[in-house]
This record gives C-alpha cells, structure tokens and sequence, in this order.
C-alpha cells in the first residue's frame, strides 16, 4: 500500500539550503519588558524544540490531559512569527507575537486527521485551549538547558525545557535533499561491526509542485543513521532530510549529518 501525504507538494522545498535560524528577533516578536520583568529574547525561541515537561492547574495539580504519550511529549517549535505544536494528533499552528511580558497567540488552525484513540484525539482540544490569548511568558537562559514558562489567565502553567534544534546544535542552515530509502537493508562493512547491515538509499529530485524530475540517483548503503528516522523493514519510504556539514568531525567519523525534517511518501513492498 503506498501512502502520498497530501501536503507533499508543499513540503517539497526545492534542494537548496534552508534558511538560517533568525539572527535578530522580528518586530512581530520583539519583546518589551514589564516593570520589574526581565525581557524576553525571542530570537532564542526558534533555535530550540521546546518538549513539555510540566503543566499544572492553578492548585498545582498535574494537568494529565497533556502527558498522553511518554515518548513523545508535547512539544513547541517557533519560527519569526508562526508558532507549531509537534506531537499533538493533529499538525497545530497559530501565530504570536511578544511584548511586554507576555506571549500573544492567534488563532490555531490544525488538520483534521482522525485519530483511533480517544485521549489522543482529545489532545489537540487540550493544549489548543491553553494556547490562546495572552499568556504570561517568562525564558531563563542561564541554565544547560534552557526553560520556558507560560502561564494562562486561569492559572493553568506549562512549562517546556529547550533542546537545540539541528540547526543550532551543527552551527548553520542544513541543505534540504530527498532520499529514497529501500524496504530492505543491505550488507555494509564496518570495522567495528561484523555483518553490520545499512539503509539502501538513492536521491530523488521533486519540482515545487511535487512532481518529481529528474532521474533518481544511485542505490548505495548509508554508513551512518538519519536523525529521527525508525527504519520498518519492508517499509520503502521517501523522505526529506536535512544535510548538515559537520565541523572539525572526531578521527574516523562522519563529516556528514542527515536528520529528518518529513516522510512525504511511504510505501509497504510485497516480499
């Protein structure tokens, strides 16, 4: 069964580097600090997923409804002006600006997938609701891994602990490329690893409206993984990577990495 992602056309961002993570905030984003409030440095926002890890009402009991799934945990991804929700049921995205304090967020619109379970389903209702309006939004930088804390009208609190996103963590913009990779694994050396099997992956090249051209490139073994990529096997799948030059790599290392930014096509191969 083969599987095409109807937003495929728009995820396919022709293979040229993306852009760079903001150096400076935008004016949408600028922050204004309060009386007595320190200011909020949104260009810092961008550069990090920001995974839920704690969310209480105002008499300090946990908000479950917000902890579905242990292994993938709410998290929040900025860009200059839109805000997206990962991991919800559904794809979630509004807008925000930052002034005085306290984040404004516009309307979310989401996607309208179905899902089978019914606390996952109820997911994008619970974080929608507390993701509205005006919140008050505090970011402490000082620490390894950075925090940031909304607080609703109600007193409902999340607060997200900052992971740098590949952009940060490989000092500059990634080159987006498209790489088929085969049902099966293929036999690959290593000197470390006997009988050590690898992905068996091949370029492909897709216009902006997802039609694809070109001729694909040559089947060969991936000696190292891709970033957030579970191979299935039996499982071919297309996907949109991420290529990131690696600077001053360890003795025998890669200078190459691949993380995954979407899976656009995805198709079970009969054995």
């Amino acid at each position: 069964m083969k599987v095409r992602l109807l937003w495929l056309p728009l995820a396919l961002a022709a293979c040229s580097p993306s852009p760079a993570p903001p150096a400076a905030p935008s004016p949408s984003a600028t922050a204004t600090p309060a009386p007595g409030a320190a200011a909020i440095d949104a260009s810092v926002l961008p550069q990090y997923h920001w995974r839920l890890s704690d969310a209480t009402d105002s008499a300090g009991k946990r908000i479950d409804a917000l902890f579905i799934r242990a292994d993938k945990p709410l998290s929040l991804d900025f860009s200059a002006n839109r805000l997206n929700v990962v991991n919800s049921c559904n794809s979630i995205t509004g807008s925000y600006s930052i002034s005085d304090g306290q984040i404004e967020i516009g309307q979310m619109a989401h996607t309208l997938m179905a899902c089978p379970d019914p606390a996952l389903a109820s997911l994008d209702d619970a974080i929608s609701q507390r993701l509205q309006g005006k919140l008050k939004v505090t970011l402490q930088t000082g620490e390894a891994s950075p925090r940031l804390q909304l607080v609703a009208a109600n007193g409902d609190t999340l607060t997200f602990v900052g992971e740098p996103t590949a952009e940060t963590r490989y000092g500059g913009p990634g080159e987006t490329i498209f790489l088929e990779v085969s049902a099966q694994t293929v036999p690959c050396s290593h000197p470390l690893i006997p009988d050590k099997q690898c992905l068996n992956v091949r370029e492909r090249h897709f216009d902006e409206h997802g039609l694809q051209t070109g001729t694909p490139g040559e089947w060969q073994p991936l000696n190292q993984p891709i970033e957030g990529y579970t191979h299935e096997p039996g499982i071919r799948n297309v996907l949109r990577i991420k290529r990131f030059a690696i600077k001053n790599p360890p003795a025998d290392a890669p200078n190459t990495a691949y993380v995954l930014d979407m899976v656009v096509e995805s198709e079970k191969v009969a054995q």
